[in-house]
């Protein structure tokens, strides 16, 4: 009779730590969707929006923090995000101050992604320095191109770009991006890296801007937005 009584019991306890560890849980899945490095720590925060974000309230960016936003502009010789000719007309007056940024192809030639960013992208003295996405690689390209030939590229594409928006470019260093070609050491650019939570540290040297969390839920948009912050 004693251990039939006590097994109730036993499922009370459990059913009891079942809920506490759901509980925990989901305190730390809302932590993770709300949580955003101090202000103290780092002053200077914002946000990269692209058409992936839905629509974005840039008065209510700023109103919750962001100092700056970098917007998706382009990607590779032919690829324009939807939203950005938009973005760039409705950020103007929020008081943000913006950048654009280009996904880089090491499949195609500097020249063509180029004049791909030079055409959608204006040249304004308050312009954020422009922020190459580094990711993709040419592992999978439909012709073999070389590290040796990836740097190079990279290089006369900075050149190119630099040229148009008159200051140098910051390089949105992916971490796999990183560990095939080892550019940080090589090219002499501000970083912008990436790690949810804890500081990154795999370019070997300190970096500029950091996407601390890729999925921050605001009220300024109906998507998580990537939230950055720059070093002090």
């Amino acid at each position: 009779m004693g251990r039939k009584r006590a097994f109730p019991w036993r499922w009370r306890i459990a059913g009891a730590l079942l809920l506490v560890t759901l509980a925990g849980a989901g305190w730390l899945w809302w932590q993770a969707q709300h949580w955003a490095p101090a202000v103290e720590q780092f002053p200077v925060q914002g946000a990269l929006v692209g058409a992936g974000d839905g629509e974005v309230d840039f008065t209510a960016l700023r109103a919750i923090g962001a100092d700056f936003v970098y917007l998706q502009a382009s990607s590779g010789a032919n690829g324009r995000d939807g939203t950005f000719a938009r973005n760039l007309e409705r950020v103007q007056g929020s008081g943000l101050r913006f950048g654009a940024v280009h996904a880089y192809d090491p499949c195609i030639p500097a020249e063509r992604q180029a004049a791909n960013f030079v055409t959608i992208v204006p040249r304004e003295d308050d312009l954020l320095p422009p922020a190459i996405e580094l990711s993709k690689l040419a592992d999978d390209c439909p012709d073999p191109v070389s590290e040796a030939a990836v740097e190079s590229e990279l290089t006369t594409f900075l050149n190119q770009v630099e040229g148009h928006v008159g200051r140098p470019a910051v390089l949105k260093l992916s971490r796999g991006f990183e560990d095939r070609y080892h550019l940080a050491a090589r090219i002499e650019r501000g970083l912008w890296l990436e790690r949810d939570y804890m500081q990154p540290d795999y370019a070997g040297r300190p970096w500029t801007l950091w996407t601390a969390n890729a999925a921050l839920r605001t009220a300024a948009a109906p998507e998580p937005l990537r939230w950055v912050v720059a070093q002090p």
